[in-house]
């Protein structure tokens, strides 16, 4: 079986003029996502890894989960590629995990993620909120041969 956890970054602070990769979290961000971790401890427990988009906002999203739940920071990853707003690059991506890892988290950015949840489930969602997150099971132990999957939203549809 496999186990995929799509989670959104939390609420960014649009007021720094930076450039869209280095935006951080706002503080409602910030204290949704400690508040998301706590309520969906399920969705993460026992994760083989955490891949995070390299923008501030996904990887501060990610730290505040890995800290929340106090799993080991060894856990995350950074991939440069995680940061698209790509649908099909990422159900790509997830095709081509590698199969030791049978729980994998995801945070990254929209439309991307809403596209991906759709694409891998019979549920439909037209968008996919900040710090919001599904869990998606698979019946396949190979990530190549992922089909639709049974769903759990973090969030209300």
């Amino acid at each position: 079986m496999k186990e995929l956890i799509i989670l959104r970054h939390a609420k960014s602070n649009r007021a720094f003029s930076v450039d869209d990769i280095n935006r951080p979290l706002s503080r409602e961000g910030i204290d949704r996502i400690k508040k998301i971790s706590n309520r969906r401890h399920d969705f993460f427990a026992d994760s083989d890894i955490i891949i995070s988009s390299p923008a501030i906002r996904a990887l501060h999203t990610a730290m505040i989960v890995i800290n929340e739940l106090n799993f080991s920071y060894e856990k995350l990853y950074i991939d440069n590629k995680l940061y698209t707003f790509s649908g099909p690059r990422i159900v790509d991506y997830i095709y081509y995990l590698n199969d030791q890892f049978c729980k994998v988290v995801l945070v990254g950015h929209n439309p991307a993620f809403t596209e991906v949840i759709n694409h891998f489930s019979d549920i439909h969602i037209s968008h996919l909120r900040t710090a919001g997150c599904a869990f998606i099971t698979f019946d396949t132990d190979q990530w190549i041969n992922i089909n639709k999957g049974e769903v759990l939203l973090g969030q209300k549809k």
